[in-house]
């Protein structure tokens, strides 16, 4: 049986696969690991998204918690990165979210965040699991007044969007900006902040209904915002995810700007205003040549990760950095939050087009956006990692590294999950590097195939 925590938490078909009784397992025996400890009565937060699912499965969730003890405080549809900010600020002992990010809605999740607002290490993941399984066992349950409950907090959402303005020094006033919520968790919380800062505000995809999160919309589909920006005049738009803890915006023209671009445009003002710690953006290697291009330009060091937000995490925290994010728009402000945050992402960036006076186009412009072109080779399961191992393959990849002289690169990575060699290439002309890729992707096929 393959281990039941993901890259981000415990994910899959709601009532199907991510059931009732796995919830109550879920949430009882996390709450078991992150605070059988304590000498005193647990508090863990618990947040959600828009789904139809997350009562369910909140109630599940809630039932475990309290069968060991814990007052559970519940704070309704509310972004992921609030839960993480709202856990320190509440001082409780974890927290957890019913979400599945960017995700269809049939889909559903659950992800715990430790008393300081960070998701959970992998062996306390693995401890949690091996109590789920009934590896371990829990010896005693509370009885009689130990026993847990709920005590319900209404004020989360202000105080999310209180601290989330307060993450920037000036107002939005004369900015009419457009944003997309994806119909999810969002759909409060961003339009409440941009209008406390004073700006023109318009709004889609903010009337949730259960079944039409991430449908067409959001981050994941940003055609409709693109439209919806230049038929209304919009200095700029924004998109986040279901759970609101990724980014991605649109220029006046209505023209993408991707997590990479959002992400040099604030590191750029950051190191000049001297707050960039280390003159350093963390990126991972699936971030656009451009943006490492761009970084050479203007003097800023680009440290590569693997695939993954808690990879870009780590590398932050092991090293003192204090921005770092994906191309896809998680993006990682530590000196204010301690996981992606769309909304202070959005703001930190509204914040540099505000004092600088510039047009969003004019800023996303610090990054030429290099096409990439993205391949599947299918492979045997047993082989996808060997492709580093084999000649004709490496000398391949060197081969056509040479040939691009600087202006582009390959990058070749194993599927987490399929069969599958990923084959990325990158450089400046789309048909010359569909042509490589593809030929690169049928070569590891006929080899590790």
């Amino acid at each position: 049986m393959g281990r039941m925590f993901g890259t981000d938490g415990i994910r899959g078909v709601a009532n199907v696969e991510l059931t009732a009784e796995l919830a109550f397992k879920v949430g009882q025996c996390g709450a078991y690991v992150l605070t059988r400890d304590l000498k005193r009565r647990p508090r863990i937060l618990i947040g959600k998204d828009t789904r139809k699912s997350g009562d369910m499965l909140e109630a599940a969730l809630t039932a475990g918690m309290c069968s060991v003890g814990v007052k559970v405080i519940p704070l309704g549809v509310i972004p992921t990165p609030a839960v993480a900010y709202l856990t320190r600020k509440y001082k409780a002992d974890a927290g957890v979210v019913i979400s599945a990010s960017h995700n269809p809605c049939e889909y559903n999740g659950i992800k715990f965040f430790n008393g300081e607002g960070y998701k959970l290490k992998d062996e306390v993941e693995d401890e949690i699991e091996a109590y789920i399984r009934g590896e371990k066992k829990i010896e005693i349950l509370p009885t009689h007044g130990k026993v847990g409950y709920i005590s319900a907090n209404h004020n989360a959402v202000e105080d999310y969007v209180a601290f989330a303005c307060s993450t920037i020094d000036c107002d939005l006033r004369g900015m009419k900006i457009a944003i997309d919520c994806a119909n999810g968790a969002s759909y409060r919380t961003a339009f409440k902040a941009l209008n406390k800062l004073g700006a023109n505000v318009e709004a889609i995809h903010n009337t949730p209904d259960g079944v039409n999160i991430n449908a067409k919309c959001g981050s994941t589909h940003m055609e409709s915002l693109q439209a919806y920006v230049t038929s209304i005049g919009a200095d700029v738009g924004l998109a986040f995810d279901g759970d609101a803890d990724r980014l991605l915006a649109v220029d006046e023209n209505g023209k993408l700007i991707d997590g990479d671009q959002i992400m040099a445009v604030c590191a750029k003002y950051m190191m000049e205003n001297g707050v960039l710690k280390q003159n350093t953006l963390v990126a991972t290697v699936m971030s656009n040549l451009g943006l490492f291009i761009a970084g050479d330009k203007i003097g800023l060091n680009i440290p590569r990760t693997k695939v993954g937000d808690r990879y870009v995490l780590e590398e932050m925290l092991d090293k003192g950095y204090c921005l770092g994010g994906e191309q896809s728009g998680h993006i990682i402000f530590l000196d204010h939050n301690t996981t992606g945050d769309g909304l202070v992402s959005a703001l930190q960036f509204l914040a540099v087009l505000k004092k600088t006076g510039i047009k969003a186009s004019e800023a996303a412009s610090l990054v030429e956006v290099l096409p990439q072109v993205l391949v599947n080779a299918v492979v045997k399961p047993e082989n996808k990692d060997k492709y580093l191992e084999n000649e004709q393959i490496a000398e391949e990849c060197k081969k056509l590294e040479e040939e691009f002289a600087g202006e582009g690169r390959v990058l070749i990575r194993p599927s987490g999950t399929e069969p599958l060699v990923r084959v990325m290439i990158e450089g400046k002309n789309q048909a010359v590097l569909e042509e490589k890729a593809t030929k690169l992707a049928r070569l590891i096929e006929e080899i590790l195939g």
